[in-house]
């Protein structure tokens, strides 16, 4: 339950955005109902110095930089949204992804030597200024005593409070919208901000991030659209991270796109390719992949940094997603309107072939079109209007799935503006549904689900402990009844895991001649 002080810190966000104009900026009157111009001219009557100069997105940048860490959060995301939000107002917001002000590089060496618990020359020959501030950290580039260079990740002072007192009012924020706005309820606002919420704190803890860092690491290299640079450990703890040094050029940087041998339809392709691959073959991905933890190298090399935020889908999400890329992929709308209803994304009184008629209207216009001629604010207008229309929820277990794509294909239309999304899935996704969905994988799957089913009924056959029954004399019943004659206890048991196993054979055996029957037919 949010504090009341949480609602103050909420109005005090909501000050700072009409101190700075914006809330309603000006620059929208000519778009904005005489209902809602009335108001946003009421509104600036309490606007700031700030709000009277400046471009808007310039002002939302500089509201969101003093409202603190979620709302640099938000920033970075909208800023990948050119298409959406034009191109100046998403390079304004731009500079909330690395180019935020850094504490003083004297205060990161005493927080480094404070976190390691040794002097600050034991681990690097050299430290030196910050080269990039962001929310929550900021990194510097050092050197370690053999000379390889690293970046050295440094959270800043007393960021844990902020990040307290944001998630308190994110979590008033969430209360208000499902008591204030009911259609915002299916959207589940409190959920939304718990999975916010929970991402900001396991990124306080570099730790965490080390090991993501690691573990992303192996995934990315398994196919090679992404790199990632190695963790060194020594200089791990829980406010320090050090990685190997990055090579490349930021792609937050103006000039990153201009390198000499870019290919910049390849580039957007690994960008896509890369994400997919972590999800659907490895179920973990990088989750904050915006331009500012991106470097790339001529002709098509993408690094990713960064690693505080990381997504992870189970089997059963992972092939949901792969489904309905590979329906869309073959405009097979009725098969992407059953997978929604089998993973429980659409009630189930609703009718399947409107919601693939539905989707028809979605796809047909996007599908093979190149990104320039794709409008993603009609497109995310349509979808918000055919999620209501079908009374689909928010699944908080794909927040981070479903943010990290809309910033991955946004980074991806910046690269290369008339990029084909669907042209560059196209691969991973028919990879996957060839691995796991072939007659071969689910014969495969037949088999572990029936591997499993007969260790579980084994485990049910063996005889309980006198103490895990009850005291009122069963003990004494189930002693005597163990051993009437040797060999002979077991013997009911057994004979029904043989019958389950030969049944389980028999249906395999069935199965396996369907399959090649299938494949003969093929």
């Amino acid at each position: 339950m949010p504090r009341l002080g949480s609602y103050w810190r909420l109005a005090g966000a909501a000050w700072v955005l009409i101190r700075a104009d914006a809330l309603l900026p000006r620059e929208l009157d000519p778009l904005l109902p005489g209902g809602a111009r009335a108001l946003a001219g009421g509104l600036r009557l309490f606007r700031g110095r700030q709000g009277l100069v400046g471009r808007p997105g310039e002002r939302l940048a500089s509201a969101f930089e003093r409202l603190g860490p979620v709302g640099i959060k938000l920033g970075q995301f909208l800023s990948t949204r050119a298409d959406i939000l034009g191109a100046e107002f998403a390079d304004d917001l731009s500079r909330l992804k690395d180019r935020l002000a850094p504490f003083p590089a004297d205060e990161a060496r005493a927080e480094v030597q404070a976190a390691l618990g040794r002097p600050l020359s034991a681990v690097f020959a050299t430290f030196e200024e910050a080269l990039a501030g962001a929310s929550l950290a900021q990194a510097h580039r050092a050197t370690l005593a053999n000379g390889r260079p690293v970046a050295v990740k440094v959270l800043r002072p007393g960021i844990e409070r902020r990040v307290a007192a944001d998630a308190d009012a994110l979590r008033a924020a969430a209360q208000l919208a499902e008591a204030l706005a009911p259609p915002a309820r299916r959207l589940q606002p409190r959920a939304f901000a718990e999975t916010v919420v929970r991402a900001l704190e396991l990124e306080l803890d570099l730790r965490f991030e080390a090991a993501g860092a690691d573990e992303l690491r192996a995934v990315m290299a398994a196919d090679g659209f992404m790199r990632a640079p190695g963790v060194v450990w020594e200089g791990v703890a829980r406010r320090v991270l050090t990685l190997e040094w990055a090579t490349g050029a930021p792609l937050s940087g103006p000039a990153a796109l201009e390198a000499p041998g870019l290919n910049r339809r390849a580039l957007a392709d690994n960008m896509i390719r890369g994400f997919l691959a972590q999800a659907l073959d490895h179920g973990v991905f990088h989750a904050d992949l915006h331009e500012g933890n991106l470097f790339v190298q001529a002709p098509a090399r993408v690094t990713a940094v960064d690693f505080g935020i990381v997504g992870r889908l189970g089997p059963a999400e992972r092939r949901y997603l792969a489904e309905i890329l590979w329906g869309f992929i073959r405009r097979d709308y009725a098969r992407v309107s059953q997978v929604h209803f089998e993973a429980g994304y659409v009630p189930a009184h609703h009718d399947p072939a409107a919601f693939a008629q539905a989707l028809r209207a979605v796809g047909e216009p996007v599908i093979g079109a190149r990104a320039s001629d794709v409008s993603m604010g009609r497109l995310l207008a349509q979808l918000f209007e055919v999620t209501a229309l079908f009374d689909m929820r928010l699944r908080p277990e794909l927040v981070l799935l479903q943010k990290t794509m809309v910033t991955v294909e946004g980074v991806a239309r910046r690269i290369d503006p008339d990029h084909d999304i669907w042209a560059a899935a196209e691969p991973v996704v028919a990879r996957w549904i060839a691995r796991e969905l072939s007659p071969g994988a689910r014969l495969r799957d037949l088999v572990r689900d029936g591997r499993a089913a007969l260790s579980a009924l084994a485990r049910t056959a063996e005889p309980r402990q006198p103490s895990e029954l009850d005291a009122s004399g069963a003990a004494a019943e189930a002693i005597e009844a163990r051993a009437p004659v040797a060999g002979q206890s077991r013997a009911p048991w057994r004979a029904a895991i043989w019958f389950v196993a030969g049944a389980a054979v028999t249906a395999i055996a069935f199965r396996l001649g369907l399959l090649l029957g299938f494949i003969g037919a093929r």
